[in-house]
């Protein structure tokens, strides 16, 4: 059995694109987007048709309605092929505007509802500032569930939990990359790697704490680097995985091992963190590679947004 397979034994495998044909080749439970995804999906001849389809079906609309309608077009598609639920990411010029994000929430599972879509297969995914996190809090109270994204540490995660938030996305490469860099020449690749992975180890803390106090909040690992990082968190929740990797998985042979698991977690002793607002601000400040991985995500997540608009501004 290839290690896709038996991946899917033990964690739900999601699938990290927006190219919802090449998905099929890995049968995934649930998918994930952004619009660093959709952009690089939209480019390709595949889907054109697609940003046609949209930009005939409402000519009037401005660019920012486009944007809107044509992730959740994406979506609908993605939908047509898993069983589960798809991630449609606002925009990230939102992360710290609470009514905004909530209207923006709003409007995106409107779009679904009119497409017969039913919001329980929708997540909204929101960028885990705080402002992000309360506007969940609303939405979550709503019915509409949440994925809080560009979570870098323990401090966002506990808030994200306090909050009701129905799935969180710990970013594990992308905090790997932040103590590779930092580390320079003083990073070691045998003793930092696998299981000593700081990605690894900030998730795995996480997924121990809430199995710890039996919160509800799903933990999804993103942003993987390498098939290593996939099988050190075997067992988490779920894990969200580009067609690259998965791939990988899937022509891998060999043994995987369960890392993760509740009765381990039930094992260990954690203190309560306090989740308002002042300690929030604090931790984060005092969290260097949290704060700045967080921002940089969101300006990451703004400028292929703009991108996408010029995008389809230059086909309407």
């Amino acid at each position: 059995m290839n290690l896709l397979d038996q991946l899917k034994n033990v964690t739900v495998v999601v699938a990290d694109t927006g190219d919802f044909e090449r998905m099929k080749n890995f049968t995934p439970k649930d998918a994930t987007t952004n619009p660093s995804l959709i952009l690089k999906a939209a480019q390709l001849p595949a889907y054109r048709y697609l940003i046609d389809s949209i930009i005939q079906k409402y000519p009037d609309a401005d660019v920012n309605q486009l944007i809107d309608y044509l992730l959740v077009a994406f979506g609908i598609e993605i939908l047509n092929i898993i069983p589960g639920r798809v991630s449609t990411e606002i925009d990230a010029e939102l992360s710290y505007d609470l009514d905004a994000s909530i209207a923006k929430a709003h409007q995106i599972i409107a779009l679904y509802k009119d497409a017969g879509i039913d919001k329980d297969r929708i997540l909204i995914k929101i960028a885990a500032t705080w402002e992000g996190i309360q506007s969940a809090r609303i939405l979550e109270s709503e019915g509409i569930h949440c994925n809080l994204t560009l979570v870098f540490n323990l401090m966002q995660a506990a808030s994200c939990a306090e909050a009701k938030v129905k799935l969180i996305s710990p970013f594990i490469g992308r905090i790997t990359d932040w103590h590779k860099k930092n580390l320079g020449d003083h990073w070691d690749e045998s003793t930092m790697s696998g299981l000593n992975d700081p990605g690894v180890l900030s998730t795995s803390k996480i997924y121990n704490y809430f199995k710890y106090f039996d919160i509800q909040t799903e933990i999804m690992g993103a942003s993987f680097r390498n098939i290593e990082q996939i099988q050190a968190l075997a067992g988490c929740d779920l894990l969200t995985i580009s067609p690259e990797l998965l791939e990988q998985l899937q022509q891998s042979q060999g043994d995987l091992k369960t890392q993760l698991s509740f009765l381990k977690s039930k094992t260990m002793s954690f203190d309560s963190i306090q989740c308002d607002e002042v300690s929030f601000r604090n931790e984060m400040n005092n969290d260097l590679m949290a704060s700045e991985k967080l921002s940089e995500g969101i300006r990451n997540f703004v400028s292929d947004t703009k991108k996408l608009k010029e995008l389809l501004s230059s086909w309407q």
